[in-house]
């Protein structure tokens, strides 16, 4: 908003030429969510805790410390994110960029839905909320309409390669193989990316959903996570890095960084009070809405295989939660103490502290291998 306001100034007052920088328009957005956060914050957390009474209900088959130490901290931060995220994205984003509709729209989407789940389980003090099977069916039909409008928009955008709009890029593989071979920068899906698509921002969803059972767990390999997908819009969304480093262009999709720039401060500003002990929990309506924004950003970046390496922590946890299921339907034996994986370690003996650090560690080497893919094509 503050682009169209002030940009025009910028012939009179030389000063105003800034806000043309996406750069700069991004930096506002993290220290604006930042702000809000902090601003916000104490109060929220107070309301929160005056209304939810006992607080988040905690698991009784999880590790005994839980039910001691977190028994009565409020859940629903992520109320705080998104607040703090949308206002920054608002005032500092291009609001005629298609994908920051599209993004902000299954972020909000799958906000909302969280939100929903926090209140029941709140309210009924149960651990299960909305019907899994429902959850996934409003995930999913949210999912496809993002993947389909990144789809339309990108074809029609006319600077765009040919064939990138329904085709998937594979990293560690130079375009121009793909190109010869399929006349396409990647393995040309059809209208078949648009399931992919959203297979790929509800597998984001709820993995980080998974991930966010510890103080801090969640949100800064979020962070993490989103800072790789920041670059990674910049360089994709500008037509001459994109040709330095042999990546698809994708016209327009740099604005996304903005989106980016306000998540890590907004995942600043609730670290601050979700840092152990946490004040507050993001809940579920923190943890589907980021998990949606990174999978949403993938796929307008086109850069959807590569979340399989940056989001590579929410990968494990999710798997550990597959491997788990599946081993004990068909042995009736359990491969972890408890899943997801996080708890296994829990039950192991590790501290809390001594986990989550490990796996921020891990988040940290696992988005630098995906930026390093960015050069090996």
């Amino acid at each position: 908003m503050l682009y169209y306001f002030l940009t025009p100034l910028a012939d009179d007052f030389q000063l105003f030429n800034v806000f043309r920088y996406l750069t700069f328009r991004t930096g506002g957005a993290i220290m604006t969510a930042l702000l809000i956060s902090f601003i916000l914050g104490p109060s929220l957390i107070k309301w929160m805790r005056q209304k939810q009474g006992r607080g988040q209900p905690i698991r009784k088959d999880g590790p005994p410390s839980h039910i001691i130490e977190k028994a009565g901290t409020p859940t629903m931060g992520g109320v705080l994110i998104l607040l703090s995220l949308t206002v920054a994205v608002f005032l500092w984003a291009r609001l005629d960029n298609v994908y920051v509709w599209i993004v902000m729209g299954v972020t909000l989407s799958f906000g909302l839905l969280g939100f929903i789940d926090d209140y029941l389980k709140v309210t009924q003090q149960t651990s299960s909320g909305v019907v899994g099977g429902l959850k996934l069916a409003v995930q999913f039909a949210v999912a496809l309409l993002a993947g389909y409008f990144c789809v339309t928009a990108l074809a029609a955008a006319p600077d765009a390669p040919v064939g990138i709009a329904t085709s998937v890029g594979v990293p560690f593989f130079p375009i121009r193989l793909f190109e010869e071979w399929f006349n396409a920068p990647g393995v040309p899906l059809g209208w078949f990316i648009v399931p992919f698509a959203s297979f790929v921002i509800v597998g984001a969803s709820n993995t980080v959903n998974l991930t966010d059972g510890l103080d801090g767990l969640a949100i800064v390999p979020v962070m993490i996570a989103v800072s790789a997908y920041s670059l990674i819009t910049y360089l994709v969304g500008n037509i001459i890095y994109a040709k330095y480093l042999g990546v698809p262009y994708v016209p327009e999709v740099g604005e996304l960084a903005i989106i980016g720039g306000a998540i890590i401060g907004a995942g600043l500003g609730f670290l601050w009070y979700n840092a152990p002990p946490a004040a507050i929990f993001m809940g579920d309506t923190g943890s589907l809405a980021l998990g949606g924004a990174i999978g949403s950003i993938a796929v307008a970046t086109k850069h959807e295989i590569v979340l399989v390496i940056v989001g590579g922590l929410f990968v494990l946890e999710g798997l550990s939660v597959m491997i788990q299921i599946a081993s004990f339907k068909l042995t009736g034996k359990r491969v972890f103490r408890m899943a997801p994986i996080h708890h296994h370690f829990e039950h192991l003996g590790w501290k809390e502290s001594t986990i989550v650090i490990r796996f921020w560690i891990i988040a940290v080497i696992l988005a630098l291998i995906g930026l390093a893919t960015l050069k090996l094509r």
